[in-house]
């Protein structure tokens, strides 16, 4: 049988081709010019030492000051219970949703959006009112400090960026057969949940615990109209005040620590991959 004929490109089409290419190429380099331009001046301000050429100086600094120590601990502290807390809400929702009510996702994804819609000064002004005019034992200890007053609020804000993340992890995934085929074996729904669905989601999990943790680190609004001063982005705010080297060396310590952190996300979403071929 004789191989059929394969189909030449006009002429007209490898220009429009090479174009295409081209137009990439220069997208790409512009993009790159966008971002790595601010960041290879920062990088260079950081070096700066007023007099005395360049060094790591307003790095040493940060290494060395307790207090941006601490307040770093206090903001990693909320941000790891703000993602454990975030992720038992919508890992189990999420799942829930797509087995037994799957018409009710666009309400849910709907509800979901409300807190990108409020702006978080509207929202601390509203939590500044509640911390202000009820003061029962509850209240008092909610807001004792910093990590039990911002953690859950902050678990609010995180609740778009995760749901979403989870959401389309299990989207990836043949979760009814897997349900099934974990509960036909004996296994009850916690064990399910554990043991097949969240092994099956892990890149989509870790992404959404990354997003909250980039998230807690950047927030500023909420800790500040409350006055909990004690948190690492205001901290960094306060620091370049007096200090504006040292302020931006702290800025892109922590742009390196999301950048690792996202690294080891793919890395782990791509030996999962692996693992499963």
């Amino acid at each position: 049988m004789a191989a059929a004929p394969r189909l030449a490109l006009g002429p007209a089409v490898k220009p429009a081709v090479t174009r295409g290419r081209r137009w990439r190429v220069v997208v790409f380099v512009l993009a790159g010019i966008y971002f790595l331009v601010p960041l290879l001046s920062a990088a260079e301000f950081s070096l700066r030492i007023p007099g005395s050429g360049y060094g790591f100086a307003n790095y040493l600094a940060i290494a060395t000051d307790p207090e941006l120590l601490s307040s770093l601990l206090v903001s990693l502290q909320i941000a790891i219970f703000t993602a454990v807390v975030t992720l038992v809400l919508v890992v189990p929702t999420a799942v829930w949703v797509r087995l037994r009510f799957p018409s009710i996702a666009g309400l849910l994804e709907s509800a979901t959006i409300l807190p990108i819609v409020v702006p978080p000064v509207v929202m601390a002004a509203g939590i500044a009112f509640v911390q202000a005019n009820l003061g029962g034992p509850v209240f008092r200890a909610l807001f004792a400090s910093s990590v039990t007053a911002l953690t859950p609020f902050y678990v609010v804000l995180a609740l778009p960026f995760a749901y979403r993340a989870v959401d389309n992890g299990l989207a990836a995934i043949p979760l009814r057969t897997l349900v099934e085929a974990a509960r036909n074996l004996g296994a009850g729904m916690p064990s399910t949940l554990l043991r097949v669905v969240l092994p099956a989601i892990r890149t989509a999990v870790l992404g959404a615990a990354f997003l909250t943790l980039a998230l807690v680190l950047g927030e500023i609004v909420i800790a500040r109209i409350l006055l909990y001063t004690d948190t690492f982005p205001v901290a960094v705010v306060e620091v370049g005040r007096s200090a504006a080297g040292v302020s931006v060396a702290l800025s892109l310590a922590s742009l390196l620590l999301a950048w690792v952190l996202l690294l080891a996300v793919s890395f782990a979403g791509g030996a999962r991959k692996r693992s499963s071929a």
